[in-house]
């Protein structure tokens, strides 16, 4: 008596732990990389949107420059009047817009009685770097 195999017998065998093993590899590169990818893309998103925030913000103080007559000594007379400020019409900011995108608070420098400057120190959260890391640097 001869054994013949039915056409099926070979379809309903399954897969090997080698073939298996290797579409899990293949998988988790192709994640790595659409991974990689959408992490950069959204850092250079946060960086786009510090940068706005720094903007905005600097407009605000010139608002408040405007109605009470200088500068502010630090963002949160944005927030709530300081004591000393005639004619404050705030609040100018919410106290969400004195942070970066990284949670970092904006660094406020004042660079004499007329001019100042607003830093985010980028994703890295330190000072200098490159690309998104970068710092973001707006001084009207």
């Amino acid at each position: 008596m001869r054994h013949t195999r039915s056409p099926n017998a070979h379809a309903a065998r399954g897969f090997t732990l080698i073939e298996i093993v290797i579409v899990i590899v293949l998988i988790g590169g192709i994640l790595a990389v659409v991974g990689g990818k959408i992490v950069n893309n959204k850092n250079r998103a946060d960086a786009k949107l510090a940068e706005t925030a720094l903007h905005s913000l600097a407009a605000q103080i010139g608002m408040y420059e405007s109605d009470v007559g200088g500068l502010p000594e630090g963002l949160d007379a944005l927030v709530k009047s300081p004591g000393n400020a005639d004619g404050w019409l705030g609040p100018y900011a919410k106290q969400a817009d004195l942070v970066d995108p990284w949670k970092k608070p904006i660094e406020y420098r004042r660079a004499g009685d007329d001019s100042f400057e607003l830093v985010s120190l980028g994703a890295d959260k330190r000072a200098g770097g490159e690309g998104v890391d970068k710092d973001i640097v707006v001084s009207p």
